[in-house]
Formats: C-alpha cells, structure tokens, sequence
C-alpha cells in the first residue's frame, strides 16, 4: 500500500460545514482517515479560523490550500484585490502557504486580451503573496481547454503568468476534451496541486423515454446529451492511479477529492467510497 497525501475540497462537504461546523466536520473527516483538506466555499470568519485551527491542532486535519478570486467573485467572497492582508493573516494563522484561484472571472473569457488582462493581475498577485510566503495556484474547470489563434487558454494562462502554480482537476480535463494523463505530464514540476475527481456517464432519465414515446424528441435529446455526472473516486472512467502516479513523478504534494455533485448521497459517505476505492488501488490516506 503507498501511502499519498490525498485529502479532501471543502467544497464537497460545504453542507456539513454549515450543518455541524467547521471543527465537527474536520474531524469527521479525520475520522474517516482524511489528513488535509483544501478550503474553498466556506466562510473565513474568524470563528471558523479558530475552529480549522483547533482541528487541524486536535485531530491532525491539516488545511493545506484555501480560496480567493483574483478579482470580487459575482456570487460574492474575498478577493485577493479586495482582502490581500485578511487572506494573508487567515493562512498565516493556519499555516497555510497555498492558495488558489477557483476560476478565472467570466468577463476574462471572452477575448484573448481579456485573458491577457487576467494573467497580468495575477502575475502581480502572484509576485505580491511569494513575499508573503504564500504560492498562488490557478484551478482548471473545462473551459481553458477552448483556443484563442489555436493556442489552449490553459497554456496561455501557464505561458503569461509564469508565477502561477497548476492545480489541475482531471474530471474538468476530460470534460474539456483532453487527457488527464497528459496534461499532467505536460505541467510536470508546476502542478503541486491536483484533483481528484472521477468522470462518470450517468443513466438516461428514465422519464425521458416517457418523453420520447409521447413524441418529445427535443426534451429526450436533453436527457441524452446530459449524462455525465461527477463521481466518488474509482466510480468513474478515469485512469485514477494512472493520474496519481503521473502527478507524484511530477512532484505533487497534494491530491484532494472533490465531487461537485452527489446525487442525494451523504457528502461522508462519498468520502468513504473515494477512501475504499483508493485502497483497492493501493492507495492509503497519509
């Protein structure tokens, strides 16, 4: 059995955060045998620092990267423009030295000087936290897989903020139409971060051939085209110890699991499948 720092994104248990707070949920986590986790959609008040900071003190849960825009996010939350000492006090108070950008803004995909404005900012947040000890990392979803003059917007954001880490999320890879593998491999040494989240191609709604049959083609096209689903690890179709060991070769130093969605689960009990499964394919948690 290799033991991997495999941990897990707040994200996929932001519910039970809210339901049982910051220090219960932790430690939960802990109990299932998760060691770090990446904090991202959970408030940073400081009641919840405390709380991380206890759990991560008592039960050895350690937070290892957590979250902020480049610019304030539409949906609302810190910003590295708006909240540069909060973000820098909070993760010093955790002893946290990653941080990372969940998406480049909206508005900074609609042109290539869009996106060159966007590396620009964070080319300079990026040199402003280095002096603070912190490592700004930019978080994949599908769409930097799109071209500008045939070149993919990842690689531009990689080429024209060279200060930028990668955390690359491999259901995101995949979705966006390349190999997770690869691109893995293509980010060797820059990739610290990675994410481990499986792809999976659902059930068609069994209502839609009820749709189909009363002649409702459009509403059964719908169902057909939108199968793929976000998965616990190991319950999808990616080569999941193929990218593990891809990213430790390239020196990764974290791998967290996210499930965006899960399908009226509970969010521990995913976890616990993602955990069972990864010991099937000799993984521990460490």
């Amino acid at each position: 059995m290799k033991a991997v720092n495999i941990g897990v994104q707040a994200m996929t248990v932001k519910d039970k955060f809210a339901e049982l707070g910051a220090y219960e949920t932790m430690s939960k986590l802990a109990d299932i045998g998760y060691r770090s986790v990446e904090i991202s959609q959970i408030p940073t008040t400081p009641d919840n620092i405390a709380a991380m900071r206890r759990a991560q003190d008592e039960k050895g849960v350690k937070v290892a990267a957590m979250s902020a825009g480049i610019s304030p996010p539409p949906m609302g939350g810190e910003s590295i423009a708006t909240h540069f000492d909060k973000i820098v006090s909070d993760m010093k108070a955790l002893d946290c030295e990653f941080l990372r950008i969940g998406m480049l803004p909206f508005d900074s995909m609609a042109s290539l000087d869009a996106v060159l404005g966007f590396c620009k900012s964070a080319e300079v947040a990026a040199n402003k936290l280095e002096d603070q000890g912190i490592k700004l990392y930019y978080h994949n979803h599908h769409v930097e897989f799109m071209k500008f003059d045939g070149k993919r917007l990842l690689n531009i954001i990689a080429d024209e903020a060279p200060s930028l880490g990668m955390e690359l999320d491999v259901h995101w890879i995949q979705r966006g139409g390349a190999d997770p593998v690869a691109v893995i491999k293509e980010f060797r040494g820059r990739a610290d971060l990675i994410h481990l989240k499986d792809y999976r191609i659902g059930a068609i709604d069994p209502a839609a051939f009820g749709e189909l049959a009363k002649g409702n083609f459009k509403a059964f096209m719908e169902a057909f085209q939108n199968v793929v689903q976000f998965a616990e690890v190991g319950e999808g179709n990616i080569d999941m110890p193929a990218v593990i060991e891809a990213g430790l070769a390239g020196g990764a130093k974290y791998f967290f699991i996210e499930q965006d969605n899960l399908y009226g689960r509970d969010a521990f009990d995913c976890l616990v499948t993602s955990r069972d499964n990864l010991a099937k394919m000799g993984y521990a948690l460490s």
